[in-house]
């Protein structure tokens, strides 16, 4: 006999929001009031990681909210969680076209347009607390380079970045994705929404079951032939003929002002990723260049950190957040 799952009830519940930013219709969560942003405690934007969606964070928000409301911290952080381009709800082209391929600086631009939105209800552009999960991760930490003034505080949450490139490997790059895009990847599908938190308890077997059951409806969407697909677009799995260089990605760390809290799961095997390509002896050299930089570590926990330890997760980020500038 199966046991029935006691659904996951949302502590705070988010508004919906499409906003158009760089010709594209981009999908937002927003937890809260705009007007209650002060410098103190200005907008929080979390950043998913790929083949995620904002709503992955809905855990993490409402661990926050428990902690603000036991230590009478008064009124709740706004809270931004967009779904990346071609990841959840948002178009993956302008125009709503199809994408063969995403550009990493792509993200970094829409960034920049969502914290220029006037759709959000903010009074003015402020500094931000910014949030990164993996790739959202990266995002974040290219970013806080680049626009320096635009970050007020940031949380890496495992974005390692990628294995050290080589130019000799550009002309096998370029000519492997020339052949995948003769034949686009598929969206993943499956039968019902149960199959879906399956799947999802499947890739992180640490995923509680109500959580599973509450983000399969966000990560998936019934299709015309009636089955529920992934809303990935599977465009994000080719691969990308533009080589990563480590030496850029460190130039912009080095360049951080905000105070960094880099946050990791004790459990991570970055291995399966990479095998031996990416040492962890490489992985500190570029860690090794952020100016104001604190560490945490989380026990029994993943990859998926904001899924595996939402409130210790919380406990880092509140008191990382909250600190006193220096």
């Amino acid at each position: 006999m199966t046991l029935a799952v006691t659904p996951y009830l949302p502590r705070r519940r988010a508004r919906s929001l499409f906003l158009p930013l760089r010709g594209l219709r981009t999908h937002v969560l927003i937890w809260g009031d705009p007007s209650r942003v002060t410098p103190e405690r200005p907008p929080l934007v979390l950043l998913h990681g790929w083949m995620d969606v904002g709503a992955s964070f809905q855990f993490l928000v409402d661990a926050l909210d428990a902690l603000e409301a036991r230590d009478g911290a008064g009124a709740a952080r706004f809270i931004i969680a967009p779904d990346g381009r071609g990841f959840g709800r948002s178009d993956s082209a302008p125009g709503g076209q199809r994408a063969d391929t995403f550009w990493f600086p792509d993200h970094l631009a829409d960034l920049d347009a969502l914290l220029r939105a006037s759709g959000l209800g903010l009074a003015h552009e402020p500094a931000v607390d910014l949030v990164g999960h993996s790739m959202g991760g990266n995002v974040a930490m290219m970013y806080a380079g680049i626009r320096p003034a635009r970050v007020r505080r940031l949380v890496n949450l495992e974005g390692f970045g990628l294995p050290q490139s080589h130019p000799a490997q550009a002309p096998g790059r370029c000519a492997q994705w020339l052949d995948q895009l003769r034949e686009p990847a598929r969206r993943r599908d499956h039968d019902s929404l149960d199959a879906v938190a399956t799947r999802l308890r499947r890739l992180n077997p640490r995923l509680r079951a109500d959580f599973a059951d509450w983000l399969a409806p966000h990560a998936a969407r019934r299709n015309q032939a009636g089955r529920f697909e992934m809303l990935g677009d599977p465009a994000h799995k080719q691969l990308n003929p533009v080589l990563y260089r480590k030496e850029e990605a460190v130039a912009c760390w080095a360049r951080i002002t905000a105070p960094v809290l880099w946050v990791e799961g004790r459990q991570t095997d970055v291995s399966k990723w990479w095998g031996d390509r990416y040492p962890r002896e490489d992985f500190e050299v570029r860690l090794a260049a952020v100016p104001r930089l604190a560490r945490a570590t989380l026990d029994d926990c993943g990859h998926m950190l904001h899924h595996d330890q939402p409130e210790a997760l919380a406990q880092q980020l509140q008191a990382h957040l909250d600190e006193l500038p220096a």
